[in-house]
């Protein structure tokens, strides 16, 4: 028997108010403010210690001694940053939509796995060396297992628990695979201890050149699921009843977060937490509609992504952490005291 969404979810499809609208537009700005504050931070703080004049002239001084820091390396990365944590907050997003689970990550179904599977291969039996290499078998195993999770799911039958189960089953193997290889070829193992950790650290221009149609590609297809996405996360029965294509919605869903993480974890490495938590935080401010949502997590996390970069290159001058280190230990935390506080908001 169908049972009647929660007034919550009835409600995404309607206009909010007016006076909600602009508080959420309001907030959309604040957001992109803060997110131009970090961005800027990130390129004036390094390991390196500069300062705001050194940082000035290496920015538009095309002959001065700071340009290499500058734009060279804390320019790209910032960019990088940018493009990755747009994506991962898309991408989480997406899938927390798709599988309806708030817990939901790209990890869920498999496409990190599939992602560092790839690269393993790569350095193992192919000889690949250089990030540029990494790149392209990174994302081929994304988008492979991508696929495969979609077909093992039910393609267009595909359910949320199945297609989460789908990606357990192949994350599991995938990591089974992973941890084979590297115990036994000590020389993949040294190679890519850095790569799956995640980093910013080897952007280049190109890097950002060959990630950014996927970026785009991700980004333009996401936005234009939020509707659809909207009745689906209503159940399939109401989904249905609203004229929503619940199998294009959810082929097209899962493309463009395989499209979106994948290319992330390509550029940077698999990042924990961004995905799953940004999107899961917004949502106690936008509610359940991602016509807010996605904006929201589009411009909130490169704001965590890079701040964590920034911490990490601040804590171990003259080295740094590594992103990915510093997102899983601010992300623990963080992400307990949201599930509690949405518990104790449910009890």
């Amino acid at each position: 028997m169908f049972v009647d969404s929660p007034p919550e979810q009835r409600a995404v499809t309607t206009a909010a108010p007016p006076d909600r609208r602009a508080i959420r537009t309001v907030g959309l700005l604040v957001s992109l403010g803060i997110l131009a504050l970090v961005a800027l931070a990130s390129i004036a703080i390094g390991a390196k210690e500069l300062s705001l004049e050194q940082v000035w002239h290496g920015l538009f001084d095309d002959t001065g001694t700071y340009v290499d820091v500058v734009v060279g390396e804390r320019l790209s990365r910032t960019v990088l940053g940018l493009l990755a944590g747009a994506a991962l907050g898309l991408s989480g997003a997406l899938l927390q939509a798709l599988t309806r689970n708030p817990l939901a990550d790209p990890g869920l179904l498999g496409i990190n796995a599939g992602a560092s599977a790839a690269v393993v291969t790569a350095i193992t039996f192919l000889g690949v060396t250089s990030l540029s290499g990494y790149v392209w078998f990174a994302f081929l195993g994304a988008a492979a297992v991508g696929a495969l999770v979609w077909f093992l799911g039910g393609s267009r039958g595909a359910t949320p628990v199945r297609l989460a189960l789908a990606g357990t089953a192949v994350t599991a193997a995938l990591y089974g695979y992973l941890q084979a290889v590297m115990i036994t070829d000590g020389a993949a193992l040294g190679k890519m201890r850095f790569w799956t950790v995640g980093s910013l650290a080897s952007a280049t221009d190109s890097t950002i050149t060959q990630v950014l149609p996927f970026f785009g590609a991700g980004l333009v297809l996401a936005l234009f699921l939020a509707r659809p996405l909207n009745a689906v996360a209503m159940g399939d029965d109401t989904a249905r009843a609203l004229g929503a294509n619940l199998g294009r919605t959810r082929a097209l869903s899962m493309a463009a977060a395989t499209v979106l993480c994948g290319a992330a974890t390509a550029a940077c490495g698999p990042i924990v937490f961004v995905g799953l938590m940004v999107p899961h935080a917004v949502r106690s401010f936008t509610g359940p509609d991602l016509r807010w949502i996605l904006p929201y997590a589009t411009i909130l996390s490169p704001v965590l992504l890079l701040g964590a970069d920034v911490i990490g290159r601040m804590v171990a001058r003259p080295a740094e952490l590594q992103v990915g280190i510093v997102t899983a230990v601010l992300g623990g935390p963080v992400f307990i005291l949201l599930v509690r506080r949405r518990r104790t908001t449910q009890l």
